[in-house]
C-alpha cells in the first residue's frame, strides 16, 4: 500500500472504489458491519488514507445507519472520514413495467436500475473536508427520454409509458462540492449501467452510452463555473475490451478539459478482474485540467469470494 502524504501537503488523494460492500437483502449490510467492523474493503481504503472517495456497490438504507458504520469503522482503523454524501439509488425501485419483456415484473431487471431491493448496490462518498450537501446537485431522476440528444432512447426498445419512468441513471449521479484547505472541489460521479446482459436491442449498451454522453455535454457547464472538479465513477466502460460502446468513453478520456492519469497496477491498467480471468479497465478517476497529478495507481490485492472483483483506484492531485 501507498501511505499518504503529509499533512502539509497541498496533495490530495481522490479514490474511487466499486466496494464488496452490498449484499442480496436489506438490512444485511448493517448486521454485517456490525459483527465485523474490520471490513477487509474498509481496512484496504483506511491504509490508502483517500481525502476524498467515492464508494460504489454500497447498500443503501434510508436511515443512512451503514454509511455511519463504515464512516466508525474507518475511524477505529485510523483513518476518519467525517463528511459524506448520499442519496437513494435507482435501484431495486420497481418501474412498474416488464422492462425486459420476459413476461413477468417486479424482478431486478424491471427496476429502474438493477436490483433485488430498494437501494441495493448504491454509491457513498466520504471526505476527510466538509461536503456541501445543501447545493449538491443530484442527477439521479433525470429521465433517459430528457437526456438523449441521439433519438429515441435505446433505438424505440421502450413504450411510452416506459419512458415517462425510466431514468438516464442505472444507480446514482451527483455533482458535490467539497472544501478542501485550497478551495473549493467539484466532484462528478456516478455509476453506470453494465453494457450487458440485454438482447439485440442493445438497451444496457446503450444506456451505459448515454451516461457517458451525458457526462461530456454536463461538464461544458461545470467549466463556466471555474471550479476544479474531478469525474470518477465505474462507467462499466473498457476502450480496448469487453463490451459496450467504445466511442462514448474514449470521447471521455480524449475530452480536452479532462486528463486521465491511467492509474495502473504494474504497468497494467486494469481495475477489476472477474471469476473467469478476464481483466477491464472500468473505473475512473479523471482531474480537470486545472488540477496537477503527483501521482496515480491502481491497488491489486487477492481477491475473496464473497468480495468485490474491483480494485481502489487514487489519483493525488494538486492545486496549480
Amino acid at each position: 500500500m501507498v501511505a499518504a502524504l503529509p499533512a502539509t501537503s497541498d496533495s490530495y488523494r481522490i479514490m474511487n472504489f466499486h466496494t464488496g460492500l452490498s449484499r442480496d437483502g436489506p438490512g444485511v449490510l448493517v448486521r454485517d458491519l456490525l459483527a465485523n467492523p474490520e471490513n477487509p474493503d474498509l481496512a484496504s481504503v483506511a491504509a490508502l488514507r483517500p481525502d476524498i472517495a467515492v464508494f460504489q456497490n454500497v447498500d443503501y438504507d434510508f436511515d443512512r445507519v451503514a454509511l455511519g458504520l463504515i464512516q466508525k469503522s474507518l475511524s477505529l482503523m485510523g483513518h476518519p472520514m467525517p463528511h459524506a454524501y448520499t442519496t437513494r439509488p435507482n435501484t431495486g425501485v420497481d418501474s412498474g413495467y416488464d422492462l425486459d419483456r420476459n413476461g413477468k415484473r417486479g424482478e431486478p431487471r424491471d427496476m429502474l436500475g438493477y436490483g433485488r431491493f430498494t437501494g441495493q448496490g448504491g454509491m457513498a462518498l466520504l471526505s476527510r473536508f466538509p461536503v456541501e450537501a445543501g447545493t449538491a446537485r443530484n442527477l439521479t431522476d433525470m429521465l433517459w427520454r430528457d437526456a438523449s440528444q441521439q433519438g429515441p432512447p435505446a433505438n424505440g426498445y421502450f413504450t411510452p409509458g416506459e419512458l415517462a419512468v425510466l431514468p438516464l441513471h442505472s444507480v446514482s449521479a451527483w455533482d458535490v462540492t467539497v472544501h478542501t484547505p485550497n478551495g473549493p472541489l467539484r466532484i462528478l460521479t456516478s455509476h453506470a449501467s453494465t453494457p450487458a446482459f440485454d438482447g439485440p436491442e442493445d438497451r444496457n449498451g446503450l444506456r451505459n452510452a448515454a451516461e457517458l454522453q451525458f457526462w461530456e455535454s454536463y461538464i461544458a457547464q461545470v467549466e463556466d463555473e471555474q471550479v476544479p472538479f474531478v469525474l470518477m465513477g465505474t462507467l462499466n466502460n473498457d476502450p480496448m475490451a469487453g463490451e459496450g460502446h467504445k466511442q462514448a468513453i474514449e470521447n471521455l478520456l480524449n475530452h480536452p478539459s479532462l486528463q486521465d492519469p491511467r492509474p495502473t497496477h504494474a504497468g497494467e491498467p486494469e481495475t477489476a478482474l472477474w471469476a473467469n480471468g478476464l481483466s477491464l479497465r472500468v473505473d475512473y478517476v479523471l482531474p480537470s485540467h486545472g488540477l496537477g497529478v503527483r501521482a496515480a495507481a491502481v491497488e491489486w490485492a487477492p481477491q475473496s469470494p464473497e468480495g468485490s472483483r474491483h480494485y481502489p483506484i487514487w489519483v493525488d492531485v494538486v492545486w496549480q
